[in-house]
């Protein structure tokens, strides 16, 4: 071992590295105005917080099923129809399939686009649009869901084997045909697990989603919180914790089992 690549030459620098971020910490808080004092000065309400939420309200839990239930019900909706539409639209955004470089580009902007917009925003919007209700998140998910596997589906295909491309193109095959049968074959498996894995995702994102009208259990969380019901507040993450670890479970069994 050299000499140079011993614990004690690198120690300055962790040392100077660690007092970076320190200082990088201390100056952020100062732009923002943070008084770390305000700590210190709420502890009574912290200590009225934790008396609650450490004390759930299991009385509550019979009014959790239905907001729970639609939790669910909006994750799936919103997964499939982000995922059907996805698919089509990220065919059309790599230009081994259509090989035309200005809808590529019209695709591939589309979708960094998308991606941009956090999902309480996107939420935000549609309950302006539309109206606090299951619908909006349904269709805040779908967007989302879109943004996410299109960018994912479409960075598959840039990676298959052009082979069985190339030979459909000898023959005279359209790029429909191209399309389905040399580039689909190659990213199905791929898709089934990216809509699992969105699936998940989403469950945990349609438990917040509620939180600003767009449906589900969010709703029931923020009526508690609003309220200061923390030991509501306690059981409802409880139930969203179990219902997040139960579709992790789920979702990895299918993975493993039948995909």
């Amino acid at each position: 071992m050299k000499r140079k690549d011993t614990i004690h030459d690198h120690l300055f620098k962790q040392l100077g590295g660690s007092l970076l971020l320190i200082l990088l910490f201390l100056a952020a808080g100062q732009v923002i105005n943070a008084d770390w004092s305000e700590v210190v000065e709420n502890r009574k309400q912290a200590a009225f917080f934790l008396e609650g939420f450490l004390q759930p309200e299991w009385s509550y839990i019979d009014r959790l099923i239905e907001p729970m239930i639609e939790t669910i019900l909006m994750s799936i909706s919103g997964t499939f129809l982000g995922v059907i539409t996805a698919v089509p639209a990220a065919f059309l955004g790599t230009n081994l399939v259509t090989r035309n470089p200005v809808i590529t580009f019209i695709f591939r902007t589309f979708f960094s686009l998308i991606r941009t917009i956090p999902n309480l925003l996107l939420a935000a919007l549609f309950v302006a649009i539309i109206g606090i209700g299951e619908l909006t998140g349904v269709l805040t998910i779908a967007v989302f869901t879109f943004g996410m596997v299109s960018q994912l589906i479409f960075a598959s295909i840039e990676t298959i084997d052009i082979g069985p491309l190339e030979a459909d193109n000898s023959i005279g095959a359209t790029r429909f045909q191209i399309a389905v049968n040399a580039v689909w074959p190659q990213v199905a498996h791929s898709v089934y697990a990216y809509a699992l894995y969105s699936f998940e995702v989403n469950i945990r994102a349609s438990a917040v989603l509620g939180y600003v009208g767009a449906g589900g259990i969010g709703v029931m969380l923020n009526t508690a919180l609003s309220f200061m019901q923390f030991g509501r507040v306690s059981l409802i993450i409880l139930i969203i914790l179990f219902l997040v670890f139960l579709t992790s479970l789920i979702s990895e069994y299918i993975r493993r089992e039948v995909i």
